[in-house]
């Protein structure tokens, strides 16, 4: 790996950048400020996606539970339930669904609201998630005047997308549950953005003024896993950067399973 090229890549952008990469299959690792907080945006739906599903698994929820979208629930931007007639049911799962692939603002803060912050903060912990937390709903503007954020760090999103990806994140049926939904992601035009057609990405982007993130599982040939985030960045120019890193991750990836291959057959010859 060309770990110097890659952090004059990162260097070069401005604003916060942090990386966070894991080779599946070999467990190499590449970090870059992996372990600064992140102001998250709407990453910070995958480990609320987790936390709806851990509480399915304990009996506490129920995929079919109907919530009802109320005018004070609706939230601007990302989404399709802002729009929607005040009183329309959704399912739990339709929630899930929807703070993901299309990354549903208003799904998400009744998300929020039907666990309650305390109870995400517990389960967060659970999870191994230290510094990665919710602290307040989106667009709450007077929370976020008072510095109130939500936030990651690229390793703890990464090591999270590890567990699910073996299967242990709560348990192997809610695991594939969260990679299938992740797979759906609409909004492709970061890790996967150079990628070829044919490699599946379960991925979660975030985006706000300045700020634009993507975490994921590249189910190259060889998986793997990339975190990237930046605040206070130039945003083309950053997603620019993330298409060409993600690009040579892939290229990479794919070198070393070769490699591997090939000292197998000199070895068996």
């Amino acid at each position: 790996m060309n770990r110097q090229w890659i952090q004059e890549k990162l260097q070069a952008l401005p604003g916060k950048i942090g990386l966070y990469y894991k080779n599946l299959k070999t467990g190499e690792v590449f970090q870059y400020h992996a372990d600064e907080s992140f102001r998250a945006a709407s990453v910070i739906k995958l480990p609320l996606l987790a936390a709806l599903l851990y509480e399915v698994k304990a009996g506490k929820l129920r995929f079919d539970d109907r919530l009802t979208v109320t005018s004070r629930d609706k939230v601007p931007s990302c989404g399709a339930l802002n729009y929607m007639h005040n009183g329309l049911e959704v399912t739990l799962l339709d929630l899930c669904y929807l703070m993901i692939i299309i990354s549903d603002n208003t799904a998400t803060n009744m998300a929020i609201r039907l666990l309650g912050f305390d109870r995400i903060a517990s389960i967060f912990r659970s999870f191994g998630l230290e510094k990665t937390c919710i602290l307040r709903l989106l667009f709450d503007e007077e929370a976020q005047a008072r510095g109130i954020e939500n936030e990651f760090t690229p390793r703890e999103i990464g090591e999270l997308l590890e567990k699910i990806y073996r299967g242990q994140l709560i348990d192997s049926s809610m695991s594939e549950l969260m990679i299938h939904i992740l797979k759906q992601q609409q909004i492709n035009h970061k890790i996967p953005f150079l990628l070829p057609q044919a490699v599946e990405v379960a991925h979660k982007t975030g985006e706000s003024s300045g700020i634009t993130h993507d975490v994921g599982i590249v189910f190259a040939e060889a998986p793997f896993i990339l975190c990237f985030a930046s605040n206070e960045t130039d945003v083309p120019l950053a997603e620019y950067t993330l298409h060409r890193l993600s690009r040579y991750f892939y290229d990479y990836s794919v070198s070393v399973l070769m490699n591997t291959i090939q000292g197998m057959d000199n070895r068996n010859e």
